[in-house]
């Protein structure tokens, strides 16, 4: 309809007295908003969130081939909603053949779950080639919660493969079965050899597997107490017949420190570098600089105990030389056979866990295997006896991490029949069913 002005109003079109009669004849013939019908209905079905909507969709979608959408909505680098005018539905598309970095988010027990370098860019590259704009999808699959994985052209121009040629994403391995393979290896190939973003620091690393030919497997237990804990597949221990050593040597580190006060700006700490930093206990202990944090800050890990921590630098002091000869303390080690599941929340909740259940306490430690250089052993708590991996599995909060070996097979299956059991019980992550179809990056097709 027209805005109506007085005569005398100077905002009035100078075609105003032709827009009164187009809708005096719009009027008159009951077109549009001056039909005497009811408006008709537009049915939009939500199929987001839903995963046997999704399934009932997916075969439709599939054969659909290529469909004309209009994107909503740019949740991250990878994951869009999308309008389907002609289904008349909306739907969630993550991108298939790839790893996007992930945004910071918040998780919904309101912790925050911290981002990955250029997770923005990618976000913002995907925004501005996508937001509000018609595009043609491929749907090949959806996940075990609604969500479609697929596609997305804007005029013949394949998202996925923008991404990997900006260096804002890697080729996820599921992409092998794609027809746009070839393209992603070689776009991802040019990006690692421009180094350009995600690529910037990229070295090509081989990885060399220990293979031990020992067919029984050895247990050769160690007294252990954990000291610090990131996850199953990082924490720090001491072992027990150690401890009073240690506390002799850091009792003479602060006696010569506070017999030898060094003179203010005299130690210009270097990475890599020994040295003796004040705990928030006011105690010293000796660290190694990890890297210079700001201005006046720095980055060290306390090598007795494995915990790391941001310090002024007025909390930095030189080693000395009798304290440096001593080999650290502190041991990092890996949970073996216990693989972390992708889910950034589950994981939060099965490092708790794993904290929870270690941290300070004494256990029997055995050497399983090594990967690069990094010992994979499993806990026993002495009292209990208690396999903690095992625990974990049994309480839907692990998944097991196979091994080919032979000596390896009874605890293998002993894990499985753990997983089967929390997985029929719905526990933790299997609450809301079979995770394993899609437990790789959200931005692939399901694994088999």
């Amino acid at each position: 309809t027209v805005i109506r002005h007085r005569q005398d109003d100077d905002q009035r079109s100078s075609r105003y007295d032709e827009l009164l009669s187009a809708e005096t004849r719009a009027a008159k013939n009951a077109k549009g908003v001056h039909s005497r019908k009811d408006a008709p209905t537009h049915r939009i079905s939500e199929v987001s969130g839903d995963a046997s909507k999704a399934k009932q969709f997916l075969p439709s979608l599939q054969r659909a081939g290529r469909i004309s959408g209009i994107v909503e909505f740019v949740a991250s680098g990878s994951r869009l909603r999308v309008y389907l005018p002609k289904e008349t539905c909306l739907i969630t598309l993550l991108l298939a053949g790839i790893e996007c970095p992930r945004m910071q988010s918040t998780g919904n027990q309101g912790h925050m779950i911290t981002g990955e370098p250029y997770g923005e860019e990618a976000y913002n590259f995907t925004r501005e080639h996508c937001l509000q704009k018609d595009v043609e999808i491929e749907v090949s699959a959806c996940d075990r919660v609604g969500n479609f994985i697929g596609w997305l052209f804007i005029d013949d121009l394949n998202l996925s493969l923008s991404l990997v040629k900006e260096g804002l994403s890697g080729v996820h391995f599921s992409a092998e079965k794609s027809p746009f393979y070839s393209q992603l290896i070689m776009a991802e190939e040019s990006a690692k050899t421009s180094k350009i973003k995600i690529w910037a620091n990229f070295e090509e690393t081989k990885t060399v597997e220990v293979v031990d030919d020992t067919s029984e497997r050895q247990c050769k237990y160690e007294k252990v107490v954990i000291t610090e804990v990131e996850g199953p597949q990082c924490f720090w221990v001491q072992h027990a017949d150690s401890g009073t050593e240690i506390e002799q040597m850091m009792e003479r580190l602060r006696t010569n420190l506070a017999d030898n006060p060094p003179v203010p700006g005299s130690f210009t700490p270097r990475r890599g570098e020994l040295c003796a930093a004040l705990f928030t206990d006011n105690n010293w202990y000796r660290a190694r600089v990890l890297k210079t944090s700001g201005p006046k800050e720095i980055t060290v890990l306390y090598i007795d105990f494995g915990n790391i921590e941001v310090l002024p630098i007025s909390k930095i002091r030189a080693l000395p030389r009798d304290f440096a000869s001593m080999k650290p303390q502190a041991v990092e080690y890996n949970l073996a056979l216990v693989r972390e599941p992708n889910d950034e929340e589950m994981k939060y909740d099965l490092n708790a866990v794993f904290k929870n259940k270690i941290l300070n306490n004494m256990f029997l430690l055995n050497k399983e295997y090594k990967i690069n250089n990094q010992e994979f052993v499993t806990l026993t708590n002495p009292e209990s006896k208690e396999d903690i991996g095992r625990a974990l599995i049994a309480e839907g909060l692990a998944l097991v991490d196979k091994r080919n070996e032979k000596r390896f097979q009874k605890m293998v299956k002993d894990y499985l029949g753990a997983q089967d059991t929390a997985k029929k019980n719905r526990l933790n992550m299997w609450r809301y069913g079979d995770i394993t179809e899609d437990d790789a990056k959200e931005f692939g097709y399901p694994t088999k």
